[in-house]
């Protein structure tokens, strides 16, 4: 989807002259709060005027995220979201009350944000250094305060200790999962990357996180909760038998901690997980997480399902999931690009498990090769294809998926999703 106001296309090509780890290899990254704190101070301190739910994770923070959105709002409360990545339009990233920031209104924020760099440059302060994270981050926060939101819902983009949203001051913040990803920059273990996401936990606050005090990852959070006074709050997944179940009681228990902390609905009814019914559960879908369609191909409809799953634990949650939905038995085929940074020969072993054939595809040189993922392949006995065009690998599965009475999934990557989910959703039946 392309940009359409000419004030946010200027903007937008400023901000892609600043460093975007997003789109580079990350072995060279540096990570730290000074310049994202010189930027919005230079900016009035956006991020002190509204209080914040921040929620990190390897897997779910998107979606947990969007459920708490939907369950404040139906509150009666004013919300804001902000997030990482987006799938198709970069106004995904900051939402007010439930709808995408205007094009327009990110362009104005941005553009303050770069006066604020330009100050710095000319001055020599950290601010100088600011990435393109830092001035959405810092431009998002200036949203929510004119907006004159009351809470905001804020997703680390990675990490959490030195992510640059760490500057809001949390009432309750989230850990969904641990997984290993990012690890040249997080750790190369999962209690190494749980010390850096356990860096969003603020002194005599709330966390919550599924994980438990025997995980590795769960150790090391229960211990930084300890250390600072802070009160830490395990969902109850009995019953929660899918990702989405799993989700719904993370944000629940969040929604609970606000309720005792008291936040009161419209009706004056305390906060709590009772708000995201199935409405908000609606309202929440995001674009490229669990999402299904039916496309027609040949003289039959294939099912194919989004997910962004780069991480083994979360692509079999989907995986398991999928076989229990109408339309996804039996073998599978699905488009594949994976990072560098992540765990391609574990993504591969859970395709062999549940008989998912992949066709690896390129987008940028951030990702392992087509080649390298077909090697890979070929190592664990799985048998594979390799298509460089993601269109033209989509619809080489697509063909292959009718005419065996499979089923499609694109994933690996979110940035894989929205190269491919217009042309998708343009074709497709809502499934």
């Amino acid at each position: 989807m392309q940009n359409q106001n000419p004030r946010l296309i200027e903007a937008l090509s400023q901000l892609d002259q600043l460093t975007n780890w997003e789109q580079r290899p990350r072995g060279e990254m540096r990570v730290g709060l000074e310049p994202i704190l010189d930027l919005s101070a230079r900016l009035g301190n956006p991020h002190r005027a509204f209080r914040s739910i921040h929620v990190a994770g390897t897997k779910g923070k998107s979606s947990t995220s969007a459920l708490l959105e939907a369950g404040l709002r139906h509150a009666g409360i004013s919300v804001g979201r902000y997030a990482s990545p987006h799938v198709e339009h970069i106004s995904e990233r900051v939402s007010v009350n439930g709808r995408p920031v205007e094009e327009a209104v990110l362009a104005e924020a941005l553009f303050l944000a770069l006066d604020a760099l330009r100050a710095a440059r000319s001055e020599g302060t950290a601010a100088e250094a600011a990435t393109w994270f830092d001035m959405l981050t810092a431009a998002g926060f200036l949203i929510f305060r004119d907006a004159g939101i009351e809470w905001a819902v804020v997703e680390t983009g990675l990490g959490g200790r030195l992510d640059s949203t760490n500057i809001v001051d949390s009432d309750v913040s989230i850990i969904t999962n641990i997984g290993l990803e990012h690890t040249e920059i997080l750790g190369k273990t999962r209690a190494a990357i749980a010390f850096e996401k356990a860096g969003i936990i603020k002194p005599r606050t709330t966390v919550v996180t599924p994980l438990e005090a025997d995980d590795e990852a769960g150790a090391v959070i229960a211990r930084r909760a300890a250390e600072i006074d802070a009160r830490l709050i395990r969902p109850d997944f009995s019953g929660a038998s899918t990702i989405a179940g799993r989700n719904i009681a993370v944000a629940g228990a969040a929604l609970d901690v606000l309720g005792k902390l008291g936040i009161k609905a419209r009706e004056g009814k305390a906060v709590g997980g009772w708000l995201i019914d199935a409405e908000a559960e609606q309202e929440s879908q995001l674009p490229g997480r669990m999402e299904r369609f039916v496309v027609p191909a040949g003289s039959r409809g294939v099912s194919v399902a989004l997910d962004g799953a780069h991480v083994p634990f979360n692509l079999e949650a989907v995986l398991d999931d999928l076989s229990g939905m109408e339309g996804f038995s039996g073998p599978g085929i699905a488009v594949v690009a994976i990072a560098a940074d992540k765990d391609a020969t574990g993504l591969l072993e859970v395709m062999g498990r549940y008989g998912v054939s992949p066709i690896f595809t390129s987008v940028s040189d951030r990702f392992r090769s087509a080649v390298e993922m077909r090697q890979l392949a070929d190592k664990i006995g799985l048998a594979s294809e390799m298509i460089e065009d993601p269109q033209k690998a989509y619809e080489a599965a697509l063909a292959r998926a009718s005419a065996a009475s499979a089923w499609v999934l694109v994933t690996g990557s979110l940035y894989l999703v929205g190269l491919l989910r217009e042309s998708i959703t343009r074709e497709a039946v809502k499934g």
